[in-house]
């Protein structure tokens, strides 16, 4: 602390960052990590049984529960505290991907095990990244910064790990092999536990204090749906976003590699258009989280979509060269590094300090729910009409999607709470719900 801040008894610049700093750091050694197993767990059971169907079924082992769990424990995280949640969950993440490695050292490791210690991984990451995800207003009020600059931030640490993460994990799968990569897995999380235990300010991330603790689980956890009922403009969002994200998981999971193969471009293409993707896409939350505060959030949300969605799917459906994909896939990146930024701000904003674990879980599952069906359905699509009309298909529904939802009276409420701080939000009660139950 500098001679003017002991003075004056406020906390030096890089003090009050801590909250937000230390918080970005927990989140982004995770995510690495998780992003690091994304590549390393499939080559894994691939390389060792040879069999697709086991691969694609340990990915459904994983991303199944991180779904269902994260929906359910939402109360959990509101009555125990997101801190505590945050870095128990990371130590059972680590001790369940450490496993992995252990076991097949010691010729233990059978597939039902593996598909058995991959759903406790994944289980135990939901309600992990719920629980970082619900401190964000906190670690923004103890920094003194905006809800969008907070969020933006928090954007561009899941961008960078989105990049870095997979990047690196194929470099250390190349080298040394998927079992170093589910180690590294295992430290990461290691690492983020004790971030979040050990380097967060005392008193951060406390259990919430709007339900009484005779309360029991299922009037909780009623008390979130009831909370949604009453906000149109956050039920829209999820709806929204839940239909683009099915629409992003099948053009990336059966279009993108469908499209790489018959054109003959091959998997450079797609690491290329991801690589560009990712790249402007933390360019985009970058300047999101220094100027979207100012910025008019309907006009740049709606702006955003556009470039993010449609264009991809027409640009590989109209069989356009190389170099336009990927500037396509440029300007599609920076049109969605804006939109995360202005989501998390106005959930925030809208959802009392006591609700918000019950909330964003139950927001978060209903918005990945038809993440596994993207495939599938991209699968029956292209196989039905072939690639192009499947293209044209998807990239029509994402247009649709936006721009439709875009004439709904709901978006109105978008700016009624800008400014309105965390803290006046966090000190209403949160509603009793009875009437669920």
């Amino acid at each position: 602390m500098t001679g003017d801040d002991a003075i004056s008894g406020t906390p030096s610049r890089a003090r009050r960052l801590r909250p937000l700093g230390g918080l970005l750091t927990a989140m982004a050694v995770a995510l690495t990590g998780t992003r690091v197993s994304a590549i390393a767990l499939p080559w894994f059971v691939y390389v060792t049984t040879g069999s697709a169907t086991q691969t694609g079924l340990v990915a459904f082992c994983e991303m199944t529960p991180y779904v269902v769990v994260k929906a359910l424990t939402g109360p959990l995280v509101d009555r125990a505290g997101p801190r505590v949640i945050s870095w128990s969950t990371d130590a059972a993440s680590a001790a369940a991907a450490g496993a992995v490695p252990l076991l097949h050292a010691l010729d233990l490791l059978s597939f039902p095990v593996l598909l058995a210690l991959v759903a406790v991984i994944g289980a135990v990451r939901g309600p992990g990244d719920l629980a970082k995800e619900v401190m964000v207003p906190e670690a923004a009020e103890r920094a003194g910064v905006p809800l969008e600059r907070a969020t933006g931030l928090s954007g561009v640490t899941e961008r960078l790990a989105s990049t870095v993460g997979p990047a690196a994990g194929g470099l250390l799968v190349a080298s040394l092999g998927p079992l170093t990569g589910l180690v590294l897995n295992a430290a990461c999380f290691t690492l983020g536990s004790l971030i979040i235990s050990l380097a967060l300010p005392r008193g951060m991330g406390r259990p919430a204090d709007g339900a009484p603790a005779a309360s029991g689980y299922w009037r909780r956890f009623g008390e979130g749906f009831t909370f949604l009922r009453g906000e149109p403009l956050l039920l829209t969002i999820i709806v929204m976003v839940g239909i683009t994200n099915l629409l992003d998981a099948a053009f990336n999971t059966v279009l993108l590699p469908v499209w790489a193969g018959q054109s003959g471009n091959g998997p450079t293409a797609i690491g290329l258009s991801n690589g560009v993707w990712s790249a402007t896409a933390v360019a985009g939350s970058l300047v999101a989280a220094a100027v979207a505060h100012r910025m008019p959030r309907r006009v740049v949300f709606f702006a955003g979509f556009l470039l993010a969605g449609a264009p991809r799917f027409l640009v590989l459906a109209a069989d356009a060269p190389m170099w336009a994909v990927l500037a396509v896939f440029a300007a599609s990146g920076a049109g969605g590094g804006f939109l995360n930024p202005i989501l998390g701000a106005i959930t925030f904003e809208r959802v009392p300090h006591g609700l918000r674990g019950r909330v964003n879980a139950l927001g978060d599952s209903m918005a990945w729910a038809g993440i596994p069906l993207g495939g599938l359905a991209a699968g029956a699509a292209a196989a039905a009409f072939g690639l192009g009309p499947a293209l044209l298909i998807g990239g029509a529904a994402y247009f649709l999607t936006t721009n439709l939802a875009a004439l709904l009276p709901q978006w109105r409420e978008m700016d009624r709470l800008r400014g309105r701080g965390v803290r006046e939000r966090a000190a209403e009660p949160a509603p009793v719900g009875g009437d669920v139950l």
